[in-house]
């Protein structure tokens, strides 16, 4: 992939016109599905409140999201190259949307769950055919690597701005307006897209997906995160029994995949130590940005005492920072360090901002103990995502680059869903331990908190380490 970003000197013409028209709508539709995964972010205790969910039942609001999300990633992705990648895209943010409706009036526990799990399918169905489609509309490999740099930055930074709104929504009208606003974004996402993009034309049908494959790999996604959120209310043996049901789910689509005619996933991909290193580094990366998000906004709240807009506004820097230094500086870097360099001094940072946030104390100030390692986390991520993302590509052959984006965008929400799973649950178990102890509870709380941070530092060192040991003979 090329670095180079200078402007081109020949006239633009209505098609070029065109192109970039449809990237606008391409961002705004993913734009929706990753500001989705986290505005709920600092809604979560107006939801808890509101709807009665326990500490570790309310991590499956955005769970409901993810697993749903990354598990239909493949299977989207393949559908949209039997009918049609447009048509594919437009249903998805019909889904999205009216999921989002039904979000926003759910009064039970049970209806916002299961409407979320809605959305993500939507959200599947939207992001799966979205890099394809780009590569299509930009084949010159400068216009390319601008597009792709637009689309990364919107991504990036997206998902901490869902942050800053869902704070300021929930405190300027309520927690269901984080999912109403999706309403008429999505009508006009969707009459634009609509008019916008070019129509294509799909293999057809007939040619078949995995569908076994794809409710296998579900299954596994799901029960999986089931077991971590839930590990803590159920004994030992139970959560054993369910490990091996997730694990043997893995097994079986592994099998499925070796021996379909037409599998969702080729095996051979795995054959590439540089395409499976960066998928395992980003699992580790993002389960760790995800964690970050969700606890600290929680640290907060719950904490330092901030409402949610104020809390939205604290987390405000890090989208400002992603954007400006992933369209700005992170191509050049990588042009004249290489992916690798860059790639271990961004997960570099982001350890250095973890191990800062573990000491967050009780009394806590924003200026000394949130903003330096926000700050960290944002400038790590903004160097090492783009770094990541080339390596991985680089590792799959041209036949494969759509499907190896499809896993890269799978290890990716998986990973978030696992961080914010295991995370969220560390936290709520040290804390209860220390309230059945004496404690006071806001000191127990942030010392729950802090357990979960260190836990995300340790995170990271590890993608760090894999970083270094797989990817350090593929530099660019």
């Amino acid at each position: 992939m090329s670095t180079t970003l200078e402007a081109p000197t020949h006239t633009v013409s209505p098609r070029t016109y065109s192109r970039w028209a449809s990237l606008v709508v391409l961002c705004a539709g993913t734009l929706m599905t990753i500001l989705d995964g986290n505005i709920v972010t600092v809604a979560m205790p107006a939801i808890q409140s509101d709807l009665g969910f326990s500490g570790p039942g309310l991590a499956w609001v955005v769970n409901a999201y993810l697993i749903p999300f990354g598990g239909l990633l493949l299977l989207a992705g393949r559908l949209g190259d039997l009918v049609g990648r447009k048509r594919m895209f437009t249903a998805g943010l019909a889904v999205f949307t009216a999921a989002s409706v039904l979000c926003g009036v759910a009064t039970e526990q049970g209806a916002l769950i299961a409407a979320r799990a809605l959305q993500g399918v939507g959200g599947a169905m939207t992001s799966a055919v979205v890099l394809g489609m780009l590569v299509a509309l930009f084949p010159e490999p400068r216009e390319q690597a601008r597009a792709i740099a637009v689309f990364s930055a919107v991504g990036a930074a997206g998902g901490a701005l869902g942050t800053f709104l869902g704070g300021a929504l929930t405190e300027a009208l309520n927690w269901h307006w984080i999912f109403l606003i999706n309403l008429p974004i999505g009508i006009v996402a969707w009459l634009a897209a609509v008019r916008v993009l070019e129509a294509d034309r799909g293999a057809g049908l007939g040619r078949g997906a995995d569908y076994p494959g794809a409710a296998l790999v579900t299954g596994a996604l799901m029960l999986t995160v089931y077991v971590i959120v839930g590990a803590g209310d159920r004994d030992l043996t139970a959560t054993l029994l369910l490990a091996a049901l997730s694990l043997a789910l893995f097994v079986a689509f592994t099998l499925r995949q070796a021996r379909a005619a037409r599998p969702l996933l080729r095996l051979r991909l795995f054959g590439s130590r540089l395409l499976s290193g960066a998928n395992a580094v980003q699992m580790l990366m993002i389960a760790t940005m995800y964690g970050f998000q969700f606890i600290g906004a929680l640290y907060l709240q719950r904490v330092l005492g901030y409402g949610e807009l104020l809390t939205g506004t604290a987390f405000l820097p890090a989208p400002i920072a992603i954007g400006v230094l992933m369209l700005g500086l992170s191509a050049r870097t990588v042009g004249r360090f290489g992916a690798y360099r860059v790639l271990l001094a961004g997960l570099a940072l982001i350890v250095a901002g973890m191990a800062l946030l573990s000491r967050a104390p009780v009394d806590g100030s924003y200026l000394t103990d949130v903003l330096p390692p926000l700050l960290l986390l944002a400038t790590g991520f903004a160097a090492a995502m783009p770094a990541l993302t080339g390596l991985a590509m680089s590792g799959a052959r041209e036949e494969d680059a759509g499907l190896a984006s499809g896993l890269f965008n799978t290890t990716q929400v998986v990973g978030g869903s696992l961080g914010l799973a295991a995370l969220s649950v560390l936290a709520a178990s040290h804390t209860d331990d220390l309230l059945a102890g004496g404690a006071d509870p806001v000191a127990a709380t942030a010392a729950g908190y802090q357990l979960a941070f260190q836990a995300g530092t340790l995170i990271a060192a590890g993608a760090l380490v894999l970083a270094a040991v797989l990817l350090r003979k593929r530099q660019n």
